[in-house]
């Protein structure tokens, strides 16, 4: 079974629906790329998709330890290339609240981050920097 059906609307944007669930993204092609920007791009969801991929797995990973990771957050930045146009690079700050983590914790969440699929499916040739912040929490 499909996972999405897109329709293309016009004017360099697209509409897809998570068929199982009903939900709609929109897409429109980015400034630079002849269009308005005004909703996340193609090449923006496949930045945003490794930046949500690892913080599920880290969820996952959260889970099963039973770790709090309420708060954790990220920001990411596609950088593109020319000729051929496409994504060259994409840095990930990730920020998890810390919770007196051990290092062997911590590599544990590392690792979690580094090994979703979405991470793992990107082309080698894309540079992936992820950098990993502890913030301290204060109740």
């Amino acid at each position: 079974m499909s996972t999405a059906s897109v329709i293309y609307t016009g004017n360099l944007r697209t509409t897809a629906t998570h068929l199982k669930s009903g939900n709609e993204i929109i897409t429109d092609a980015p400034v630079d790329n002849q269009g308005k920007g005004e909703a996340f791009s193609p090449s923006d969801l496949m930045a945003t998709s490794l930046l949500s991929c690892m913080m599920t797995i880290i969820g996952i990973l959260a889970n099963r330890k039973l770790w709090d990771l309420t708060g954790m957050k990220g920001n990411v930045q596609k950088h593109m290339a020319d000729q051929p146009r496409k994504v060259s690079k994409i840095e990930i700050a990730l920020h998890i609240p810390d919770r007196n983590w051990s290092e062997a914790d911590k590599k544990m969440i590392e690792q979690a981050a580094m090994t979703c699929p979405v991470a793992l499916s990107l082309h080698p040739d894309i540079i992936q920097i992820i950098n990993i912040e502890y913030f301290t929490v204060f109740d």
